[in-house]
């Protein structure tokens, strides 16, 4: 899987945008990328070719801690990508303390809110509970190719054609406080999924 991404890497064209000045800014300290677990074939570049080489610091990402996972563990290493086992429904609290500890190491943060198993497109409590324990903002990232593969899975999988151009967008940045009511994280989580579904068009 590791090869057939790096050969169809070399025939796209990917264009970065970062209106926010995101980039820059986690050259100072570490954030949270939030990407839809069907866009992780284009999230994976997105730290190669742009979030290393600019901030200098690497990437931990929470990883399902199901068998399905242990494939995906080892794709994420080949990208110099470091897994942390884990989810909502199983692992959450050890991962969310392991990827605390991460951050406190410089390193940038990544979930996929809707992950493992879905709703598509429906942010999990996991990526909030993570910014009010960490204090850093979330980073919504947008990914999009026109003409693209999309796979009979749960989240309908995205895998751009060859020769395409894809599209990358680092969105607004969201902060989510420490002492946030329940009804709080409620509104935080719909601006979250609203922030998101704006950049991500299908």
């Amino acid at each position: 899987m590791y090869v057939l991404l790096r050969l169809l890497r070399f025939s796209w064209r990917i264009r970065f945008s970062d209106p926010h000045g995101v980039l820059e800014v986690g050259r100072q300290e570490p954030f949270i990328i939030c990407v839809w677990h069907n866009r992780l074939a284009y999230a994976m570049y997105v730290y190669r070719d742009s979030i290393k080489p600019v901030s200098g610091r690497r990437l931990a990402a929470m990883v399902s801690a199901s068998r399905d996972g242990a494939l995906l563990v080892e794709i994420l290493r080949a990208f110099d990508i470091e897994p942390v086992r884990g989810s909502t429904s199983r692992r959450g609290r050890q991962a969310l303390l392991e990827l605390a500890r991460q951050m406190r190491a410089g390193l940038h943060l990544a979930i996929t809110p809707d992950g493992p198993r879905g709703p598509c497109y429906e942010i999990q409590d996991g990526i909030l509970s993570l910014a009010q324990v960490t204090g850093l903002p979330i980073i919504p990232l947008g990914c999009y190719a026109k003409r693209k593969i999309r796979f009979n899975s749960w989240d309908r999988f995205q895998l751009p054609w060859p020769l395409t151009r894809c599209d990358v967008v680092f969105g607004e940045p969201l902060q989510v406080p420490r002492k946030a009511t329940v009804e709080q994280k409620s509104a935080f989580r719909e601006e979250l999924k609203r922030r998101m579904e704006a950049i991500n068009p299908e």
